[in-house]
């Protein structure tokens, strides 16, 4: 008789950022694959419907136009949250840097506001990325819940100790109707986001 497999006795490879690019110089993952690194996994990302497709163009003018050179828009590229994970959120606004970070990948640390654009991935979004940037000092981060035709804002992030809940943001709002919206990491940044949902 084979006894049965202990859970305990079963471990998980967790993937490091390293062994991630690894895969892709030697062809493991397609140079055009839509995917992301959480947590040491590997995850596909979402196709991109029209609409979902019509939100990132909008917020793309309207973030460029308030940045200014006062922070750097970033589309759809790496955040390097730490060795296992590096998602790429449709928008991270950077604190400002001459080299456009040409050494590195931004970090937390360079963070000011990291913007997910969520239609199928709503759930997903909410319930593993959010408390991986909350965990990261990610210091606000929007969700923008593309069916519905909702804002959601996080900010205050609060990492308990290692026994206690998930990392979460203590502030939270929704709002159908966003305007004018101010950083919590830049104040003095203002993005209007006046109309993001007409015609939707």
């Amino acid at each position: 008789m084979i006894a049965a497999v202990s859970q305990d006795l079963v471990h998980r490879h967790r993937i490091t950022v390293e062994e991630y690019y690894r895969m892709a110089e030697v062809g493991l993952l397609a140079p055009d694959a839509r995917v992301e690194l959480i947590e040491g996994e590997i995850i596909d990302m979402a196709p991109q419907g029209v609409t979902h497709a019509s939100v990132i163009r909008r917020l793309a003018r309207l973030l460029l136009l308030a940045a200014g050179t006062r922070a750097s828009v970033s589309v759809q590229l790496p955040l390097r949250l730490d060795q296992f994970s590096e998602p790429e959120p449709d928008f991270t606004l950077l604190k400002w840097r001459e080299d456009e970070y040409a050494a590195t990948h931004p970090g937390p640390s360079d963070t000011l506001l990291v913007i997910e654009v969520s239609q199928s991935s709503l759930q997903y979004d909410r319930s593993r990325k959010l408390p991986l940037y909350a965990r990261h000092g990610v210091p606000e981060v929007w969700i923008i819940d593309v069916g519905k035709s909702l804002l959601h804002t996080f900010d205050s992030p609060h990492v308990p100790d290692p026994n206690g809940s998930p990392a979460e943001y203590r502030r939270r709002s929704s709002t159908p109707q966003p305007g004018i919206m101010r950083l919590q990491a830049l104040p003095d940044l203002a993005i209007d986001l006046t109309g993001l949902f007409k015609d939707l």
